[in-house]
């Protein structure tokens, strides 16, 4: 198994070098002290969130949210090429942290949460807050736990509108819609560029959100011959576009 992840800020690695110590402590230190039972010699990785990371060993436990980390090398991840960006709309109940585990899991780059006509839940007043903010904890959680040394960029809420500015100056931008005449896996990807998903909420995009998509520049296609809840139906995507990329090579 490999090291554990933790995140610590960018202040606490940035002026940081081999052979110097780092105390990871707070929540970050319960849960490697406590939760993991992170033990002495076991190698950790500290990162930022943003590309540097730290690698190390534990060389002493002092209490119960304390863990004492030698630094052996700092590394930069450089940002991925190209950047995969996903507008997904809102989801029911909890599937909406669901979804943004998963894309975090699989790779993307940029989570977009989209208040679609059709979407079920509704993010109102204080609920906008509270709804973006359990997604970046998702991806942050997520992040940890996939081990990926940048945590993916959750933005505020989008509304339609946002979504066609968006499209209109990203590259490369497709809709998935059950009705596409073209499928996800048979276009050819470009490897230069931003790349854009868009998901649609539960009821699907309405024939007014795709027509403004189409025409800010994005291509509809569909996935295969079973439709996928909105979810799950993004990662499933966001696989397919990498796979095509060199970011899995």
């Amino acid at each position: 198994m490999g090291a554990s992840l933790f995140h610590v800020s960018t202040e606490r690695l940035i002026n940081t070098s081999a052979g110097e110590y780092v105390t990871l402590d707070g929540d970050e230190g319960y849960h490697a002290a406590t939760v993991q039972r992170i033990h002495v010699g076991e190698s950790v990785l500290l990162a930022d969130g943003e590309g540097r990371l730290a690698h190390g060993t534990v060389i002493e436990v002092p209490s119960k949210d304390q863990v004492l980390v030698e630094v052996v090398a700092i590394t930069v991840a450089p940002p991925p090429q190209p950047r995969v960006l996903v507008v997904q709309a809102i989801p029911k109940g909890d599937r909406g942290e669901l979804a943004v585990e998963m894309l975090t899991e699989v790779g993307v780059d940029v989570v977009i949460p989209w208040a679609a006509q059709r979407c079920v839940a509704q993010w109102k007043g204080d609920k906008e807050d509270k709804g973006v903010a359990k997604w970046r904890n998702a991806a942050r959680e997520a992040a940890k736990q996939s081990r990926r040394p940048r945590t993916p960029q959750i933005t505020n809420l989008a509304t339609t509108k946002d979504v066609v500015r968006l499209i209109s100056e990203t590259p490369h931008a497709w809709v998935l819609h059950e009705d596409g005449d073209v499928r996800l896996s048979g276009i050819s990807v470009p490897i230069q560029g931003d790349l854009l998903l868009v998901v649609g909420p539960e009821g699907g995009v309405s024939s007014e959100e795709l027509e403004a998509f189409t025409n800010a520049g994005a291509q509809v296609v569909r996935l295969g011959p079973t439709v996928l809840r909105t979810s799950t139906a993004g990662t499933v995507a966001a696989g397919i576009v990498m796979s095509r990329t060199t970011r899995w090579a």
